[in-house]
């Protein structure tokens, strides 16, 4: 990451003791960038740019050396474990992980994040950004952040313009105003715009005061709460029984779902930033995408002469300005074809013409209305112990590679529909089968019969990994009862 620069560092340091808190939002479900994003493991937890996720990008880009607090994460409850390892895996310690157990939209989220600063910092300024999004100008973006923090200390709910590059009919704009006094570099906003026809679009970047909304906020808790009070009161009513009614579970801060399901369904823009008279933008270049679709994967990847974006093992022949992905070793091969994308996973493949991939979630709602798997689920099922793998599957039986990190340690369970075999390949495994406990070492195997209590953990140093074959009238993954859990699930 860029450092900033001591300018801007120096400013930010005498514009008052509030720290920056940013607000990372991970509650979307990235449909358009299935079959590699799906439900279960949405985009923002995918490295699509990079070696490291949209998320793990996220949270390092605000980091306390250019002013800002730890993050306040806020996700939903079921990936609350991907979420928490990908955070460690880059070092970030989070102030809190606030989980939504219900998708109420950007509105109510961001006001669950300000009851929760509020009740610790009286002064906090919220710093909002969705976790799917790409800012490859990291000290630009810092930039613009202190620019925006006299309006923000003012009461101003300042957000962030990008500067149009081309009319682009897949985002929102904000149409910048007048100066705001005494706050170098802010505008006010004279009104939101919702995704315009091409026509609009051209217009609107012509006239040059059509700025891209990019969704993220330089927000005072306590002014979005007020706006909040006096324009959308049952949003707030209902977040902050959500908050009071809310627990503690492990690492986490658990959202009361009866109160949270309550607040109306609205962005922030609905919500409160549409309605307000102390909207304000900060003008900015970032090299900002929000990585809505495989188009515009391709527009900011790496092409080559031939204008391909080219990832896994792809080989192309006569083929231009495409991209082509390629995951779990699957090859893929194209020849003579121009203005395509193409997305190879191990139990799905994505063709499409370029200029039709935004219409991608339509398939993944006909695949829903078809009650398929592939919407939701990758052959690769994450858990916080680590992870199994759908090898074979056939009528009556199922076959799973699994992974059990070291130290991880699975539920104590039982199923009335299958039984189990295990055989160790690597690692040596606990098992615990009924009153039994027994060390199960590699190329060794164990039985559970059908309705048995049992439990598997790797206590080694190394990841643990065997084959599971189930067999039975249904192999469903909910002829799960748990007995007891090492991660609240019980």
């Amino acid at each position: 990451m860029d450092a900033l620069t001591d300018t801007a560092l120096a400013k930010f340091q005498q514009q008052g003791s509030a720290q920056i808190h940013p607000v990372i939002l991970s509650g979307g479900a990235g449909t358009r960038l299935w079959p590699l994003s799906r439900a279960a493991y949405p985009k923002q937890l995918l490295p699509l740019v990079s070696e490291r996720t949209l998320l793990q990008e996220t949270a390092a880009r605000n980091l306390s050396d250019v002013g800002f607090a730890a993050p306040l994460l806020i996700c939903n409850e079921d990936h609350r474990f991907l979420v928490d390892e990908q955070l460690r895996q880059v070092a970030i310690e989070p102030q809190a992980i606030l989980l939504e157990p219900i998708a109420r939209n950007t509105g109510p989220a961001i006001a669950a994040a300000a009851l929760w600063l509020l009740a610790r910092d009286p002064d906090a300024l919220m710093l909002v950004q969705p976790s799917d999004h790409v800012v490859a100008d990291t000290e630009a973006f810092h930039r613009a952040v202190m620019q925006g923090i006299a309006a923000a200390h003012a009461g101003r709910l300042v957000t962030f313009g990008v500067r149009p590059t081309r009319p682009d009919t897949g985002y929102g704009y904000i149409q910048a105003g007048s100066a705001l006094a005494g706050a170098e570099g802010v505008q006010a906003v004279d009104r939101f715009v919702e995704k315009p026809n091409r026509e609009t679009a051209e217009r609107f970047v012509a006239d040059g005061n059509f700025l891209w909304n990019s969704g993220i906020f330089l927000l005072s808790a306590r002014a979005y709460l007020d706006e909040l009070a006096r324009i959308n009161p049952a949003m707030l009513a209902a977040c902050e029984r959500a908050m009071q009614a809310g627990q503690e579970d492990l690492a986490f801060f658990r959202l009361d779902r009866a109160a949270f399901a309550e607040a109306p369904s609205l962005s922030i823009d609905h919500a409160v930033m549409e309605h307000t008279n102390r909207a304000a933008v900060v003008p900015v270049d970032m090299a900002w995408s929000d990585v809505g679709s495989w188009h515009a994967l391709r527009d900011i990847g790496d092409a080559d002469a031939a204008g391909n974006v080219l990832q896994g093992d792809v080989l192309a022949e006569k083929v231009t300005n495409s991209y082509i992905r390629s995951s779990e070793g699957r090859l893929v091969a194209a020849v003579g074809l121009d203005n395509v994308v193409i997305v190879a996973t191990d139990d799905a493949v994505l063709v499409a013409d370029a200029d039709s991939a935004a219409q991608v979630s339509k398939l993944v709602t006909t695949l829903r209305q078809r009650n398929r798997s592939e919407p939701d689920q990758h052959t690769t099922g994450y858990r916080p112990w680590g992870n199994y793998r759908t090898v074979d599957a056939g009528d009556r039986f199922q076959v799973k590679r699994i992974t059990v990190k070291p130290g991880g340690k699975l539920s104590l369970q039982k199923h009335y529909h299958r039984a189990e075999h295990w055989i160790v390949v690597h690692g040596t495994a606990i098992v615990q089968r009924g009153e039994e406990r027994m060390l199960v070492r590699e190329n060794e195997s164990v039985y559970i019969p059908i309705g048995t209590e049992h439990r598997l953990e790797n206590p080694g140093k190394l990841p643990l990994q065997l084959i599971e074959v189930q067999s039975g009238p249904y192999l469903g993954e909910d002829d799960i009862l748990r007995v007891a859990d090492s991660y609240g699930r019980v």
